[in-house]
């Protein structure tokens, strides 16, 4: 039988549905990062808050709490990058049902070392203890980052074109999505033997990615998109910031795909469609570029491949 994210129980549809509606209202969100202008100055501050979603059900069948920290982090500061925001700050919101202070700061050594990694601040948060709301030795996080960008140099993918180039970054494992599916296919046993490459923290890609944005964008806008490979993965998120009648095309023999997204399809006979909606597959943030810059914009990055291209079509992403 066929395992997919939705028998797994996570409808993808039916957040994007949510999505939609509030824009209705909330037209400004639905990006990777909210703007909000700074009124006088010439700089727009960039919001992000995001979880680490059930990655924690495994830290806490290993009893290994001292990575999650930097996926939380990681989740909220990949994305203030897709627009080009610097991150400025870190707040984290962290619920269990009794404290214990040694697992929490095992967490909270994770969160600080994001932080580290992305030149963010950690300047607060809430440890929020509720009875009977979680079992023992389980928890909850939530996390907070604010960058900053000058205006008129967001990265927001209305200047991608036919022609342009997608750049892959590797990721460092299925950084913090599509665990419900990896737990619907492995069992306990198995999820403790592929601990070393489920647990592996989530990539932050703020420094490498800013610098190229210095060097590439200085004078005009040579990378014109970005993209962060979490949920909904290729489809939802590179289509995310695509103008209408673009297409990007993805190539996936372009980049290995590390064992452990293989023994995933594998295992679970997962359909290539829900495979790359699900999870990153080795690929955990795409840059999309001119073709002239595109192989000075690969080398720069370690490990960086060229994955796909853009074309003129029905907005959207296809995998061949």
């Amino acid at each position: 039988m066929s395992i997919t994210y939705r028998s797994a129980g996570v409808n993808i549809d039916a957040g994007n549905d949510l999505v939609k509606k509030l824009k209705k209202k909330f037209p400004q969100i639905g990006g990777f990062g909210g703007l909000f202008p700074i009124n006088g100055t010439k700089y727009n501050l960039v919001s992000s808050t995001d979880g680490v979603g059930t990655k924690l059900k495994l830290a806490f069948l290993l009893n290994k709490r001292d990575t999650i920290g930097v996926d939380l982090v990681a989740m909220n500061v990949n994305d203030l990058i897709c627009v080009g925001a610097k991150p400025l700050f870190f707040l984290d919101y962290f619920a269990c049902g009794k404290l214990n202070i040694g697992q929490a700061e095992q967490v909270i050594k994770g969160i600080a070392k994001g932080c580290e990694l992305s030149g963010s601040s950690l300047i607060g948060g809430e440890t929020a203890e509720m009875p009977g709301f979680y079992k023992d030795g389980e928890c909850d996080l939530a996390g907070f980052s604010i960058g900053i960008i000058e205006k008129g140099k967001e990265i927001n993918g209305k200047k991608i074109k036919p022609g342009d180039v997608i750049i892959g970054l590797p990721s460092s494992g299925p950084h913090s999505n599509g665990y419900s599916l990896i737990r619907k296919v492995f069992s306990d046993d198995e999820l403790k033997k592929y601990s070393k490459q489920l647990l592996a923290p989530t990539k932050i890609y703020v420094k490498e990615v800013l610098a190229a944005l210095a060097k590439f964008n200085s004078k005009s806008q040579n990378i014109v998109g970005i993209a962060h490979i979490t949920g909904g993965s290729f489809y939802d998120k590179i289509e995310r910031i695509l103008p209408e009648n673009i297409r990007v095309v993805i190539e996936k023999n372009s980049w290995k795909v590390p064992e452990i997204f293989k023994l995933v399809q594998e295992k679970g006979n997962v359909a290539q469609e829900d495979i790359y909606r699900t999870l990153n597959m080795g690929i955990g943030m795409v840059l999309v570029v001119r073709p002239d810059v595109a192989s000075r914009v690969k080398k720069f990055f370690k490990g960086a491949k060229a994955i796909g291209r853009v074309k003129k079509g029905d907005k959207g992403v296809e995998i061949i």
